[in-house]
């Protein structure tokens, strides 16, 4: 069993309450990916699974055994750090093998795992060298693999990915989504890379000032965000949020009057109004019109950053549009693309829901 259950976490350094009570349980052989700005929490949560840090109030329980107490070598999990933390003066094999070494398992048994793991991570041309003979990426696979040798309940990732260029960075997501299939087991992973979570995720909480926000597969927090900080972590560029009021059978705002869905029951006269900028659009005409402040060309589409009365909003054009910085344009919503949040937006009063279903679905 390696389901871990984290309950009333909490956790202060000095005066500053850093984790203000967390409950949160990942699944036996889930990939669990915990995000959010930095100071959020998220890898001091990591700290207190691994035993790195102390509890201060809550119970951290692995494979249903409370481990408050137990000392980080006898929690049977491994962690894989940012910094890759490898032995400069042992050769590769010697780095995978020495968590088994101090384990005292036998010589038969290290070779056989050392050279398992090194066929699985594509580490078999590379056993003798030492780190300063690898680049980053072989540097963080070895990082993998003397976890991975281990075969630990529960792997922990701080941000494995962050030192790396993009395109490694790209191709280690791929090898990690992989990893996690073959060995089945469980992991947790923290990142402030969206992409990352979206990408490697069976579940992803967002936290956001010791708290955790909403928690929940990554397409389900995409289209149903919780509360307008999770609807503006997930998504880039981020979502749009324009303040209204609530008048009869539309919402009004600075320069622009959109329709109220009819699924919108609550009573609240001003809100804010969510739109993703895969939602707008610069069109010939529509209800948003302002002054183009910056463009974000992709190749096959690309992104006008415009300046509107109700401030400035990020808006999805295709190939053939023609936009430059100084245009005046029109930005039309696409159809049910609306989003409702409190006027505070702490909660969330109305999602696009044939929309969600129909990605969810795909």
């Amino acid at each position: 069993m390696s389901e871990v259950t984290l309950s009333g976490i909490k956790k202060s350094f000095g005066q500053n309450l850093i984790v203000k009570g967390v409950d949160l349980q990942v699944g036996e052989g889930e990939f669990l990916v915990m995000v959010g700005p930095s100071g959020c929490g998220k890898t001091t949560l990591l700290r207190l699974i691994a035993g790195l840090e102390q509890v201060d109030a809550g119970e951290v329980r692995i494979g249903g055994a409370r481990v408050n107490d137990v000392p980080p070598r006898d929690r049977d999990v491994a962690m894989v750090f940012q910094s890759y933390a490898l032995y400069p003066h042992m050769t590769v094999r010697e780095n995978l093998a020495f968590g088994l070494t101090l384990r005292k398992f036998p010589a038969a048994e290290i070779a056989s795992r050392v050279q398992e793991v090194a066929g699985m991570l594509e580490l078999n041309q590379l056993l003798e060298r030492k780190p300063k003979a690898l680049s980053g990426g072989q540097r963080q696979r070895v990082a993998m693999g003397r976890a991975i040798v281990r075969r630990p309940k529960v792997f922990l990732f701080d941000e494995p990915l962050s030192n790396l260029d993009t395109a490694l960075r790209v191709q280690m997501r791929g090898e990690l989504a992989r990893l996690h299939r073959r060995l089945g087991a469980t992991m947790i992973y923290v990142t402030h890379d969206q992409v990352e979570a979206m990408t490697l995720a069976t579940r992803v909480a967002v936290f956001n000032g010791g708290l955790l926000q909403q928690v929940g597969p990554p397409l389900e927090l995409y289209n149903r965000p919780a509360n307008q900080f999770v609807a503006g972590f997930l998504g880039s560029p981020s979502m749009n949020f324009l303040e209204a009021r609530r008048e009869g059978a539309q919402f009004t705002g600075k320069g622009f009057t959109l329709p109220c869905p009819a699924d919108v029951t609550a009573e609240e006269a001003t809100v804010l109004l969510g739109l993703r900028p895969q939602d707008l659009r610069v069109e010939s005409q529509g209800p948003l019109t302002g002054t183009v402040d910056a463009v974000e060309r992709l190749g096959f589409d690309g992104y006008a950053f415009v300046k509107t009365e109700a401030g400035l909003v990020a808006a999805r054009f295709d190939k053939g549009v023609n936009v430059s910085v100084g245009d005046k344009v029109h930005l039309a919503p696409v159809a049910d693309a609306l989003h409702v949040f409190s006027k505070d937006g702490a909660k969330a009063l109305r999602h696009p829901e044939q929309r969600a279903a129909l990605e969810i679905a795909s």
